[in-house]
């Protein structure tokens, strides 16, 4: 099967990896997580910049696969505005459109359906979400909420 019939690397999700969209650091993050796919070696970094639990901006720092720099790049945007919930709301989601052939969560990530039938490789598209999650869990950490408190 050449590269370009291959569901795993079609011309969108190479396009979406090769534009790294959100590639780089924040020079002043407010919450940092990495996450790691001890089964390839993938490693993603997530930086969040954070305004009342809110997402206002996103950089991912991406030693991995096609699949997770092009989860990585979508992430970079569809975080934005998002808070803890949401974060989990779309994990859940691109995880039921990978296990159980459920709608993707956004258009874009319907770049990923060839990769249900790979069960493998799941791991490598939700990778930069659990960095985002883990990098909230730390920001939620070190900043709880006031909870009506100045």
């Amino acid at each position: 099967m050449s590269e370009l019939s291959d569901p795993l690397y079609r011309k969108d999700l190479l396009r979406l990896a090769a534009d790294a969209s959100g590639m780089g650091r924040l020079a002043a993050p407010d919450a940092s997580a990495t996450a790691h796919n001890p089964a390839c070696g993938d490693r993603v970094t997530v930086d969040l910049a954070l305004d009342e639990g809110r997402i206002t901006a996103l950089k991912h720092h991406t030693h991995a696969c096609v699949l997770a720099q092009a989860s990585a790049a979508i992430l970079a945007q569809a975080a934005v505005g998002l808070d803890r919930q949401g974060v989990a709301a779309l994990s859940l989601g691109v995880g039921e459109m990978l296990r159980h052939g459920a709608p993707p969560p956004r258009a874009d990530y319907a770049v990923f359906d060839g990769v249900a039938e790979y069960a493998g490789r799941h791991k490598c598209v939700l990778l930069p979400l659990e960095a985002a999650l883990a990098a909230l869990e730390t920001a939620a950490h070190d900043f709880p909420p006031h909870h009506g408190r100045p």
